[in-house]
């Protein structure tokens, strides 16, 4: 007897997200300014946030795939620093810092395992994925200075075809883009102004219509630093203006708490990493493109 075969979701395909379970996470060395490795993180608030994220984005529609967590790579739980996928292509992360480089090998073999086609950066450039390269639209937004550089976000534009946009980050605090802007639509984004230079949020405002600034204050809680499925935005507990923000542009939000990641530099988009792909055509068979 055949197998039934389900008829095809109206909605347009699932979003797919690759998470790691945070049964290594801690705060081991300081590599940027939140960090403090005399401070530390719970380990069972921590599990506890990373799976609310989790029941969440599956509630919302999402597929997540699980990456295996490994000892002594504490960072390995921000999926997002992985690399950049762009359809069936995925581009690992060349870190910047000793102490993530061995997170390449394992993100690389993921991939492999599941069908993408692994396309390493040339040596000497330095590229964190979609922490630092972000689609809006069909343009990438690409942040440099602190981790990733401008070679490196050239070299991913001219190997994908698509037109990419660097983005100078000032402030050491939002060392990736990803920590201080956040696409929600093809036309749409939140950010911080703060973490650009003014060259840079003249770009962020000629090239994205709609624009959810978001302030120092808010902005320190790492509201930015949002994962995006369908018209709901998930983020960290404590941005109240940006809620009302984004509610007026016709955006549901789904606030959580992410203190302990936090307290590593990342929040719920660092946790998570788009399998189905950073760019535009992900949006175009999505709710989030109506």
């Amino acid at each position: 007897m055949a197998t039934p075969t389900m008829p095809p979701d109206p909605r347009g395909p699932r979003p797919r997200l690759l998470m790691c379970p945070p049964d290594h996470f801690g705060i081991e060395y300081e590599i940027n300014p939140w960090m403090d490795v005399t401070q530390g993180s719970d380990a069972a608030i921590a599990r506890r946030q990373w799976q609310a994220l989790r029941e969440a984005v599956v509630a919302l529609g999402a597929e997540v795939e699980l990456l295996e967590p490994a000892a002594g790579l504490p960072d390995l739980v921000f999926t997002a620093n992985a690399g950049l996928v762009f359809r069936g292509l995925f581009l690992p992360s060349r870190f910047r810092f000793g102490v993530r480089q061995g997170e390449s090998p394992l993100f690389e073999r993921w991939a492999r395992e599941h069908g993408f086609e692994v396309v390493p950066l040339p040596e000497g450039m330095y590229f964190e994925g979609a922490g630092d390269a972000l689609f809006c639209g069909e343009t990438l937004f690409a942040g440099y200075r602190f981790r990733s550089d401008v070679r490196g976000h050239q070299w991913v534009g001219e190997r994908l075809g698509v037109s990419v946009l660097p983005l100078e980050l000032v402030d050491p605090r939002f060392y990736h883009l990803d920590t201080c802007f956040c696409p929600i639509a093809p036309d749409a984004a939140i950010y911080y102004p703060g973490a650009f230079d003014e060259y840079g949020r003249s770009v962020i405002r000629d090239q994205v219509p709609r624009l959810a600034e978001v302030s120092a204050e808010e902005a320190a809680s790492f509201s930015c630093n949002a994962v995006v499925v369908g018209r709901t935005v998930v983020l960290n507990r404590g941005a109240p203006k940006l809620a009302a923000t984004l509610g007026a542009m016709g955006f549901d939000t789904r606030p959580l708490e992410f203190s302990e990641f936090i307290k590593s530099g990342g929040s719920a988009k660092c946790l998570t990493l788009r399998l189905d792909g950073e760019e535009a055509a992900a949006w175009k068979s999505s709710p989030a493109a109506g």
